[in-house]
Formats: C-alpha cells, structure tokens, sequence
C-alpha cells in the first residue's frame, strides 16, 4: 500500500489516533478529555475539553522558541510602492497592542468584532488580536457594498467594527468609510465603536461618539497576554453565499483549526517552518483565513501579504518578481491569475526575467482549473502545478496531492485525491453510491474532519438544511463530478446556482434580486457562463413589465450600475439582455442549468417539463448577440 493509502486509510479506521497524534505539535494550556466527541451527532466536537489559544500558537510560542527575529510576514504593495517586514517578535508586540486596544473598548471573549479592511498589515494583526483575546472576528471583503456588510452585520452582531479610510484597486481608490457609514445607516444592529485606519491616499471622516482613530487606539492601549479558550470555542465567523442569496456564517472552532491547519503545510504542502509561503489571495476569503494568516503562521513559516494585481501592478511578471525578491517555495493562487498572467504573456517571457530557483510548486484552488493552464503553467514554469479542491466550509483541501505524503501524477483536470480525513463519496439521488466514472452528487460521509465547519452562526437548523438533509450522514458539498478508476476527484460543476468569478464564490439570487427591484423589470435570471479568464462571469436575462419604452441600453446601463452598487464590483456583472421570455417548467422554475449550457456551447436536450419550447430559441439568439458560447481558444 502506497504512503498515501496507509495515511488515509488510517483516518477512516483510527480518526482519533490520526488527529491525536497531529494535535501533538500544538500547545494545549490545557489537554483535551478526548479527540472527537461523538454524543451530539451530526454537531460533532474535536478536542472537547482541551484549552488552547491561536494567537500563541502562530506567534508567541515561535518567539518563545527563538526564532523571534524570523520574518513572520511581508507585507508588498505594489499599489503604493511599499515593502515591509515583520519578525515574528515585531508581529506579537503589535498583536498584544492591538487586542490591548480592543479591551480597553470593552471587547471580551466571546464578543464579535467585524474586520472590513484592505490588504494591509493592519487586517492581519486585528484577526490575530481578536483570536488572542477569545473574541470572534468576522472579515468582510471590502469590495462588498454596503447592503452586504449590513447584512453581516446584523447576523454577527459586533461590538466593534475595524475598518481602514481606503482601499486600492490598482489605479483606483476605494473609499470605505462612505460604504461603512451607508451598512451602518440600514443595519438594525450598531457596534458600539468603528475604528478607522488612516490611509495617506483618502482621510475618512470620523462620526463623534462612535468613530475613533486607529494610531490613536493603539498608543493608548496596553499590551494584552493571550487568553486560553476552549478548543470547541469560535475562532471567527466567514461568511458564504446561499441559494437564496443569504448569506451563511461559517464558523471556525480553535482547536481542530489548529491541528488541521498546521498538519495541512506539512503534509499537503509539504513546506517547512522557515520557508516562504506565499497565498496569492485576500484575506476576506477563506484561502486568505487559513493560508494568509493563520496556516504559515502555525507551521513557523514567513506568509506575504499582497497588495496588489496578478497584471497591471505594474505588469504580467508582478507574481515572478515578488517570488524572486521575497525566496518564495510555494505560491498558492486561483486559476484566474494564471489565466490573466496569460492573456498578458502568452509565451511567458515575463518568467525569464526572475530568477526563480528557490520557487518549487504551484497549487491553484478557487475553481476548476482547465487543463490548458495547468500545462501553460507547468511547462514555463518548469515546477509541479497542483490544482486541489475545498470549500469556504471545509477551511481547508477535500481533494489535493499531498506532497508531504507521497508525490502522486497530476492528471490536468482532476482536483487530486481525497485528503486524509475525508471520506468522499459520489452519491446517485437515491444516495446509493456510484461506480467510478458516473457523474453524480459529491458528498463527504460524517464527521467531516477537524478544521471543518461544526455548524453555521447561530443556525443550527440552517446548518442542517444546508448541508445535511439531502442524504443524511453525508455532508453536501454542493459540488457535482465524479471519482476515477485511480480514486482521483474530477469536480464539474456546482449543483445549484451558486456561481463562481475569479474564485468568489457569489450568488446568482442575490443579483437577481437587485434586478428584479428596477422599476421597469417584470422577472429575470442570472446564470454563471464560462469565462476563460474569471472561470464564470454573470449575465442577466430581463423581460420588461408591459408598456416600458425606453431604449433598452439605457435599462441595461441601469442594472449593471445596480448591480455594482449593492453587491460590489466583485459580482462582475457587466452583461445583461433583454427577452420577451424566460423558459421555465410547466410548475414554473425557472430553467437555469438549460440556459447556462446553451450559454457555455454544450449539448443539451429539450427539458420533457418545458412549457415553451420556443424560449429557449430566443435565449439563445440573445446568447449569441452577447457573443456565447465563446469560440474556442486559439491552439498555442
């Protein structure tokens, strides 16, 4: 039996075993009674009992170890031409004054602190503070608009909001005091402080009372020592898109996050504490949490902090040059970048210009990266390209090649295998297993692995709609595509209308949502097409109400611009039409997945349920206007 067959045969037999004995490399203030408590299934715990604080884990004890004067991270914007390091000491003294400042504002263990911030330092210190004081923090993207952050808002409930004047879109500032005053004006819950980070490009303007200034906060503040919690205790909350356009609060436990995320850089990317790892994201999404922040820093090794574009901050090369200049071992980032580097630099002429020795593998994750990127990158960049698969919920790989394991063939298209711990099964909709090569539903068999979700943010019950109720015993991935003969994971498609841009994971509800409040709107839909550089973009399909005349570029200017505004630039929303019709069942549903594989140039067959076969001809003529299916790439 290969090395990796025995590891994850041995999760499946010996679960506790296997993560008792990977709990061994964090500190516990206190041990735990056991590893999985099993009593109040499916709401499984890990390391029940056991005391531990996150923050000592991924700073102090390294300092405590002596590696103090070790870079822990880097920051690099090329946005405002700014290179800065902290040593792991520099970084513990920062995080001590910053969750010294968070207590003297009345935060405690328990409390909720949302983080609406840019890609500076400042974000990754408030995550650290928050988790060395036993409050729960909550990072908002700051390209969400200001519905979104409401939202959120209201679901977490915070005491206190931290948040910065600006953020930079490569050439483009972004102010987010205005966003923040705007969710503060329709949220019903108020914290009872936002402090607000001073940047040189933009001067927020501070409300009287609720409003305090960053530098001023923490030149006030007393250093603050970490706080042990309980390992089933909170870590934070991240919010995902639903179905309905919801958003759900994942939660993230202290413990088997610790353990999980910590054995993942060993055994998934086989790095070593010292090492550069470089997770070319954004700390509002999950690969930000776990691969920013919180992994690298368990594992001792020195994380960057990005601030900046794949292209354009200055040019294509803007990946190689801080992979040359910082000794990166490993970069992790989504198949977009790699799709927009080579848009830029088809023949990869950038990469000659570095001197890339120290770099040895590429993981990609996000979406599903096409086998043509995956060769383009793996040929000019002459390393291992592993493309792995996971979810907000999971906080860390379901299906990878697990390189500190066993270095297995990469099959271009495949996601890998199954990562220790998870047992991954393709469910038919009866729920019986399928064979190898069948298409089917992806589902994780219960408990789900330590570092996954335990449930949602005040929600058990949603948690259980969400994710269990399909097929009890099972956790839902949400994902459809099928295991091969080899045990290799091959993920297609989502199966519900959750649509993937540039690895943000958004909802088509909640853009239909804004759609269908324009005035002249009747109903509408939102599909995910492909796109060869985003993955998926969003387009619209519109019917007017009866009697609207007014020039239809001008309506569909409208919705893009409403579109931007409540949900953000990151929807990417820029396509709409406008139809007569939309095709629907007989029993009204909408035809979505019909729509989006006429859009994407797949075969497709007449739904026996239609009502009007003829709806369908006429998305597709609009399709074609838009310019889908896209034509074929051009042979390399």
């Amino acid at each position: 039996m290969s090395d990796y067959r025995q590891a994850h045969a041995r999760s499946m037999a010996d679960p506790e075993g296997f993560w008792g004995e990977a709990a061994a490399a964090i500190d516990w203030d206190r041990p735990y009674d056991r590893v999985l408590d099993s009593s109040r299934a499916p709401f499984y715990r890990w390391f029940p009992g056991g005391m531990l604080n996150t923050c000592h884990n991924a700073v102090d004890r390294h300092v405590a170890a002596g590696r103090g004067d070790q870079a822990a991270l880097i920051y690099d914007s090329p946005v405002t031409g700014t290179v800065r390091r902290f040593t792991y000491r520099e970084l513990r003294d920062e995080v001590a004054r910053c969750a010294g400042g968070l207590v003297s504002l009345g935060v405690e263990p328990g409390d909720r602190v949302v983080i609406y911030m840019p890609m500076v330092p400042e974000a990754v210190i408030s995550m650290l503070a928050c988790a060395r004081i036993g409050a729960i923090h909550s990072v908002v993207f700051g390209g969400f608009a200001a519905k979104e952050l409401a939202t959120r808002v209201d679901d977490a409930k915070p005491r206190v909001i931290l948040s910065a004047s600006c953020g930079i879109e490569a050439a483009r500032v972004i102010p987010y005091k205005p966003l923040l005053d705007r969710a503060l004006e329709i949220s019903s819950h108020q914290p009872e402080h936002c402090v607000i980070l001073q940047r040189p490009q933009v001067e927020a303007t501070l409300v009287a009372g609720r409003d305090l200034d960053w530098g001023a906060v923490m030149a006030a503040a007393e250093p603050a020592p970490c706080r042990p919690v309980a390992a089933t205790d909170p870590l934070y909350i991240l919010y995902t898109s639903g179905t309905t356009g919801v958003p759900k609060g994942v939660v993230r436990d202290n413990g088997g996050h610790a353990v999980a995320l910590r054995w993942s850089m060993e055994k998934i990317y086989a790095v070593t504490p010292g090492e550069v790892y470089w997770a070319a994201s954004d700390v509002g999404w999950v690969v930000g949490h776990s691969y920013i922040v919180y992994a690298p820093l368990l594992h001792g090794c020195t994380t960057i902090l990005y601030e900046g574009k794949p292209v354009g901050t200055p040019d294509a090369g803007a990946f190689w040059r801080v992979v040359e200049e910082h000794g990166v071992s490993v970069l992790f980032t989504a198949p977009t970048a790699l799709r927009a580097i080579k848009q830029r630099d088809p023949n990869g002429e950038y990469i000659h210009h570095y001197d890339l020795s120290r770099f040895r593998t590429l993981f990609l994750a996000g979406e599903r990266c096409d086998p043509d990127t995956l060769e383009w990158a793996r040929e000019k960049l002459g390393v291992p390209v592993i493309d792995h698969w996971w979810q907000t919920e999971t906080g860390w790989a379901i299906g990878a090649n697990c390189l500190g394991i066993e270095t297995m063939p990469v099959k271009p298209g495949s996601a890998g295998v199954p990562a220790p711990g998870y047992d991954v099964q393709v469910l038919a909709p009866g729920g019986e297993r399928l064979p190898a090569g069948q298409i089917g539903t992806i589902t994780i068999k219960l408990p789900l692995p330590p570092g996954n979700l335990p449930t949602l943010w005040q929600n058990d019950e949603g948690f259980i709609s969400s994710y269990l109720e399909r097929f009890p015993g099972y956790y839902l991935t949400g994902d459809a595509g099928y295991e091969d003969e080899d045990g290799y994971l091959w993920i297609m498609s989502r199966i519900d209308d959750i649509i993937n841009v540039a690895g943000h994971r958004l909802s088509t509800g909640g853009m239909e949502e804004v759609l269908a409040s324009h005035p002249a709107v009747a109903e509408c839909a939102v599909i995910g097409v492909a796109d060869r550089l985003k993955g998926q973009v969003p387009v619209g399909f519109v019917v007017l109400k009866q009697g609207v005349e007014r020039p239809e570029a001008e309506i569909v200017a409208e919705l893009v611009a409403m579109v931007r505004d409540r949900i953000g630039p990151v929807a990417a929303f820029k396509q709409a039409t406008i139809v007569t019709r939309l095709p629907k069942t007989r029993s009204g549903k909408i035809l979505r997945g019909t729509m989006r594989q006429i859009a994407d140039g797949e075969e497709w067959r007449m739904p026996a349920t239609i009502d009007d076969a003829a709806a369908l001809d006429e998305v597709g003529a609009a399709l074609t206007a838009l310019g889908y299916p896209e034509p074929p790439a051009e042979p390399r």
